[in-house]
Formats: C-alpha cells, sequence, structure tokens
C-alpha cells in the first residue's frame, strides 16, 4: 500500500468501521484475492497488506459519513463537512499508541492489565471473530461439572460484558489523557465516558479479589446500573454469589477467579478487535451453541439465523424507519435489521428499535445483545405483550414501519381472558382459542403497523386450515386483503420442536398488482439435513427472497393464487393446496401401451422360436 503516514494498525482500525458490503467492494475494486469473502477481517488484511493500494486514494472515495466513522475510531476531529478536509485529518492523525497513565497519576488509576499483558494475543495482533468464539465457549468448560448447562450463559455473558465495558472505558480514558486531558477528568468525569465505570466496577480492581469474588462481582454489576441508567436490570439477574449455583464460598471463589483469569487473557477493546461487529457476532455464536446445549430450554430464546436472515431480506427494512419485536427474545431480528440496513448502505443508527420480552433473563441479554452490536438507542420493555403491551404512546399503540417475530408457538394461556376488554382494540377479527396464542400474536403485530407497515412472522402450520375462531380470524386477515405471502418451512428447523412452521407475510400497503392475490411458496423439501436439526442454506434463503420479490408462479415450488379460489377454498391457506410440489403424474394412453405390449409378445415368440431351432440343431431339442 502506497504510504500514507498510518501505521498497519491504524489502518485496520480506520477500514474496520467500513461494512463488509463496502469493503467487499474496494477488494473487488483493486482485484485483490481474499479468500472467503464473508470474512470482515479477509478483507480488511488484504487492504492493508497489498502494495497496489493507495490508502489516501481509497479514503477519498469513502461517503463522509464513513470517514467521520474513521475519525471517531481514530480520535481524530471529525467536524466540518468537505471530505478531502477528513481525509487529511485521518492521515495527518497519527501520533502513535495512547500512553497509559504512570504509576505516579494515583491509586488504582493504572489498569492492572497494562502492568500485567497476559493475553493471548501479541499487542500488535487483533483478536478475530474465530479466535473470540473459542474462548468464549472454552469458559464453558471451566463452568462444566460445577452448575447446569443451562445457567452458562449467565455468568458467560456477564463476565464478558463487564470486561468489554471496562476496558472501553480504559480505552476512553487513555485516549483522554493523550489528548492532555486531567486525569481526574479522564478517570473520574461521567460526561467523558459513553458508560461510566466506577473504580470498584473496573476489571482491574476485580483481579484483585482473592475471597468473596461473587459479591465483587455482584457489587461492580450494581455499581454500574446506578452509574448508567441504560444498563438499568441488564445485570441484576445475574447472581454471582449464588450458593446453590454456585456452590459454597470456597468452590465459589476457584470458579469465578479461573473465570476472571479466563477473561482476563483478552483485550475486549475497540482498537483490539478485527471488525466492529465481532463482539456481536460472537455474542450471537454463544447464544446458538446454548440453544443446542439447552434444548428446548434454548430454543425459547434463540430462532435459527436463517430464518431471521429469510424474514428480514423480505421485508427489506430501510434507514429511517421503526421496527419492532413484540416477542423479541435475545434480539436477533431487530439485530438483522440493522445488519441488513448496513450491508445496504445505510446507517443502521438511523433505526428505531423496538421490542418486548417476558422471561427477565432474556430481556437482559437482548439488552445486553443490542450494546454489544453498538445499538444503544433502542427500546426494549419488560413483560407479557399480550396482556400487558408496553411499546405505548400517548396511551395508543406506537404503529412502525416493519414488525417481526417469532412468537411462542400455540402458547396456552395467552391471555384469553383480557382479550375480549382490550384496551387497544387488537382483536377486532376475533379471540383466539384459549389453548391457543398464536393469531392473538398475529393480530397484535397488525395493529401495531402503520398505513404503509408490512410483517413478517413464523407461525405453526395450523394457523393456516384450523377451524373454529381461527377460521374467523383468518378470513378476517384475508378479506382486509393484509396477506401477501404463506411460506412453507422445512419440518425440524426449530430448537425443542420437530413440527414445520410457516412464514406469514403482510403488508397494509400491497402493491395494486399483489391485490386480491397471495403468493404461497412451498420450501419444506429446501433445506441441509442434520443429526440433531435441519437447517436453512444460503440457496434456500436466496431462492425463497427471489420468488417473494418477483411475486410470479414456479412450477412445483410457489403459486401466486387469486382471491376468488381461496375463498372457494372456506379461507384455507393450507400451503399444499395451493402449491403443490409432487411431481405430475404421468398420463397413460392405454390403447398405445397394449399395442406396445402385443408388439413386444410378437418379438419375444420369435426369439423364442429361433432359439429353439439353434439349440434343436445343437442336439438339445427334447
Amino acid at each position: 500500500m502506497a504510504s500514507s503516514g498510518l501505521s498497519p494498525l491504524k489502518r485496520r482500525l480506520a477500514l474496520a468501521q467500513l461494512g463488509r458490503a463496502r469493503l467487499d467492494e474496494l477488494t473487488r475494486r483493486y482485484g485483490l484475492d481474499v479468500g472467503d469473502r464473508r470474512a470482515v477481517e479477509n478483507h480488511v488484511e488484504s487492504l492493508v497488506r497489498s502494495r497496489s493500494v493507495d490508502f489516501a486514494e481509497l479514503l477519498g472515495g469513502l461517503k463522509r459519513e464513513e470517514l467521520q466513522s474513521i475519525c471517531d475510531a481514530l480520535g481524530v476531529d471529525r467536524s466540518g463537512r468537505e471530505k478531502d478536509v477528513l481525509v487529511q485529518r485521518i492521515l495527518g492523525g497519527e501520533a502513535g499508541p495512547a500512553q497509559p497513565p504512570s504509576p505516579s497519576q494515583g491509586p488504582g488509576r493504572k489498569p492492572a492489565a497494562l502492568e500485567q499483558r497476559n493475553l493471548e494475543l501479541s499487542t500488535t495482533e487483533r483478536l478475530t471473530v474465530d479466535q473470540l468464539e473459542r474462548h468464549l465457549w472454552s469458559a464453558a468448560d471451566i463452568l462444566r461439572g460445577s452448575i447446569d448447562s443451562s445457567d452458562y450463559k449467565n455468568y458467560i455473558f456477564g463476565m464478558l460484558f463487564l470486561k468489554r465495558i471496562s476496558d472501553v472505558f480504559e480505552e476512553e480514558a487513555e485516549q483522554l489523557l493523550a489528548e492532555g486531558e486531567s486525569e481526574d477528568v479522564a478517570w473520574e468525569d461521567r460526561d467523558s465516558h459513553r458508560f461510566f465505570v466506577p473504580q470498584r466496577a473496573r476489571w482491574s480492581e476485580l483481579r484483585k479479589v482473592a475471597t468473596n469474588l461473587g459479591q465483587a462481582l455482584n457489587t461492580a454489576c450494581s455499581a454500574l446500573e446506578d452509574e448508567n441508567s441504560t444498563l438499568d436490570g441488564i445485570l441484576a439477574g445475574i447472581d454471582f454469589n449464588d450458593e446453590r449455583k454456585l456452590g459454597d464460598g470456597k468452590n465459589r471463589d476457584t470458579v469465578l477467579s479461573k473465570l476472571v483469569q479466563h477473561f482476563s487473557k483478552l483485550s475486549l477493546r475497540n482498537a483490539s478487535l478485527s471488525e466492529p461487529d465481532m463482539l456481536g457476532r460472537a455474542y450471537e455464536y454463544l447464544i446458538e451453541k446454548f440453544a443446542d446445549d439447552a434444548g428446548k430450554k434454548g430454543g425459547e430464546f434463540y430462532t435459527p439465523r436463517k430464518v431471521v436472515q429469510l424474514i428480514v431480506e423480505m421485508l427489506q427494512p430501510k434507514e429511517g424507519m421503526r421496527i419492532s419485536d413484540p416477542t423479541c427474545g435475545s434480539g436477533g431480528m431487530l439485530i438483522e435489521c440493522a445488519k441488513y440496513v448496513q450491508r445496504h448502505g445505510g446507517d443502521p443508527r438511523n433505526l428505531t428499535l423496538h421490542g418486548q420480552e417476558k422471561n427477565l433473563g432474556t430481556w437482559a441479554i437482548c439488552k445486553m445483545n443490542l450494546l454489544l452490536h453498538s445499538l444503544p438507542d433502542h427500546r426494549i420493555e419488560k413483560g407479557d405483550t399480550i396482556r400487558d403491551p408496553k411499546l405505548v404512546q400517548d396511551d395508543g399503540l406506537i404503529l412502525y414501519d416493519r414488525v417481526i417475530a417469532n412468537p411462542p408457538f400455540s402458547l396456552d394461556e395467552w391471555g384469553h381472558e383480557v382479550a375480549e376488554a382490550d384496551a387497544h382494540g387488537r382483536f377486532r377479527f376475533g379471540i383466539p382459542p384459549k389453548a391457543k396464542g398464536d393469531l392473538a400474536f398475529v393480530q397484535h403485530m397488525v395493529a401495531t403497523l402503520n398505513k404503509q407497515g408490512q410483517l413478517g412472522v413464523v407461525m405453526p402450520h395450523g394457523v393456516l386450515f384450523r377451524g373454529g375462531s381461527e377460521a374467523e380470524i383468518r378470513k378476517g386477515l384475508f378479506k382486509s386483503d393484509l396477506i401477501e405471502a404463506v411460506i412453507g418451512l422445512p419440518s425440524n428447523l426449530f430448537y425443542g420442536t420437530g413440527i414445520p412452521a410457516a412464514v406469514l407475510v403482510m403488508n397494509r400497503a400491497k402493491p395494486a398488482e399483489r391485490r386480491g392475490k397471495v403468493l404461497f411458496i412451498n420450501a419444506a423439501q429446501e433445506f441441509e439435513a442434520g443429526k440433531a436439526q435441519n437447517y436453512l442454506r444460503d440457496q434456500d434463503v436466496k431462492r425463497i427472497v427471489a420468488t417473494f420479490l418477483a411475486f410470479k408462479d414456479v412450477e412445483r415450488y410457489a403459486r401466486v393464487v387469486p382471491a376468488e379460489e381461496i375463498e372457494r377454498n372456506d379461507f384455507s391457506l393450507n400451503i399444499s393446496r395451493y402449491a403443490d410440489t409432487t411431481e405430475a403424474e404421468q398420463t397413460v394412453d392405454v390403447e398405445e401401451s397394449v399395442r406396445k405390449l402385443r408388439q413386444l409378445e410378437a418379438e419375444r415368440a420369435a426369439a423364442e422360436t429361433k432359439m429353439n431351432a439353434f439349440l434343436k440343431e445343437l442336439g438339445y431339442a427334447s
């Protein structure tokens, strides 16, 4: 790469601020071989190492918002609208790494991690997603045999969060010192940090604790929540001093000390990460792993990634939209919406992301997940979406451009007793059965769509054809011309259940050419078989999305069905009724078949006569 005045480390940090789509565009422009193009770090390394890439030229081709993000990462002034000015600041902003405060700067101020670097990587290397994933998953080995696997996530996620927030705080403090701020401002000024970490919650202090470590960790969590209102309740559900789960005091100290030492081996500062979103990606990896490990219980808070990707790519969220997930679990669907916007050149920070989650532990995981994905401006409420919807404003439901969800299948005791008197009028199409709440969630989602809104929801197949009150609700949704598409998924995709599911797409603003029609896609046979469950592949997702966007018939796969035909079928949405994947039976011409049979029989008789004549000549005839 042509000389730019920036060290390779700074170049990596700058490039890491760009999304994968932009990096892919750059490496293709310069004709670079990056191997696996899905890995951001591969693009970054190729651009840094290539001698054919002029970094100043590369910067000049970026958008102003991208340059400002790089300025933020490098600690350079981002003000002004002229791109050339920002480029020059970036290229001239090389001031060497920030120097840590000296020991004379006060007791407890200098992080112990700076005095005793015990990193798995050298200070010049940057942590990759694979390395972080392996490190986080190996943390489970420390807990294995001491606590139940279903509790792993709380302690590992809690440690990850504490370490990350402390490392970033220290990084910010050192940068402030390097810029000439006083020690008190750098380490004690709350307004100078995104999240303020008080002394007792800093990782350097936690590493010093030898006894009663569980209590020290609990105190650190409480102190963080007290100092940062946006963290309120996130760590409250993690009890590092729980004797029932972690044993007596001696065992607790042993296990927790090993965890602290394990996490001390990694630097989770921004400058140490090979890509901005890697912590969030590793977090998703752990959520998936814990879902595997915990079986059905894990499935309560995890939707397979490809299913999430499928729905988001059909809904095509855009920058500036307001998006909601009323049963948000660990937040995967909201995060995928943000990723989609970023992949398509938008700024995910300009999304409004809302959600509600009943399970308090999962709610906390969702909040942590969003924060680790650098999505701080979100609203995730605690509570029962049907009985007590919290996403309200001026006593009315907040309306959204996109609503996306995977509610619990056929939930019993979903809130039937409060539906008739619902203050928000959500159940205008009918009250679902007491023991099956599927269409209660669908109606809630419909009620929260604005006039241009679109929703995607995972449902069990039963909602497509069951009778009774569900048939009436289905009829009402259909008569309102809300249903845009019904997509049948393979069986055994979801943790904890082998039943096949369907995705319903509904739209308050169907294009004119789609009105009075429903697209049925039968993708039940499109999957990769696994040992415990099946998986959607990239090609399966792409085919479904392409078919939905085209909204055209595809033989033995998809069909656009007019409203009249669905009405004749009593408003049944049973996918196989409209999009049959079975091979068409060949029609048989009986007369022609008999003629061929007689011809074959005659040919056989002639051959037999000829063979008998040969046998007679050879003396074998009887």
